[in-house]
């Protein structure tokens, strides 16, 4: 099973998370922050990717650093449980209809970080939510866990419906991503036979 955990204490937050890349999508999440939460069960439960994660975090100051470092923990464990990324896919895409919204989610795990955003919230706050996290977090997941992500909402009215589309998309992107491709055996997915770098 490829399966991996990661501690991370800052002055800021201190975070703790288990990842099982070949689940179900059981997620076990507490990081104070209710709609995070919510997104981060969907990201398990449509990427069938099993997470544990408890986060401590200043959040009498705002949200910022518990959602950014979540993102750094949940990438670093995913990149540990993917090991050398022999025999995965590598790439994944997903388009994800929420409601009026519609996102889309290209990956490449090629451990070559890269976050391209095009999506604009249509509010500022989601509940108590800052909107402009989501984007932190995608940012924070893209260079920990080593991907070039791209990340579009091509129209939508409603914020929460907006975050939810990009959640979802991405875990269906992952999960395609992460799959072990029966056709390519134990060989890296790339023809330098070796991921990341500038080669």
């Amino acid at each position: 099973m490829r399966q991996a955990s990661i501690t991370r204490k800052t002055r800021e937050t201190n975070i703790e998370a288990t990842v099982n890349l070949d689940g179900d999508g059981t997620s076990d999440i507490a990081t104070g922050v209710g709609f995070f939460d919510h997104m981060l069960d969907q990201l398990a439960r449509h990427g069938l990717i099993d997470i544990t994660l408890k986060a401590e975090g200043d959040l009498h100051i705002d949200d910022h650093h518990t959602v950014e470092d979540c993102g750094i923990v949940l990438g670093q464990a995913i990149a540990k449980a993917l090991g050398e990324r022999k025999g995965i896919r590598r790439y994944g895409q997903a388009f994800t209809p929420m409601d009026e919204a519609l996102a889309r989610v290209v990956i490449d795990l090629s451990n070559r970080p890269y976050l391209l955003w095009r999506v604009d919230m249509t509010a500022p706050k989601i509940g108590t939510f800052d909107t402009e996290l989501v984007r932190e977090f995608f940012q924070a997941f893209a260079g920990a866990v080593g991907a070039t992500l791209h990340v579009e909402a091509f129209y939508g009215v409603n914020a929460h419906h907006i975050a939810e589309g990009c959640f979802k998309a991405l875990a269906r992107a992952l999960r395609e991503a992460v799959e072990i491709d029966p056709r390519r055996g134990d060989q890296t997915p790339s023809t330098k036979g070796v991921l990341g770098g500038s080669l």
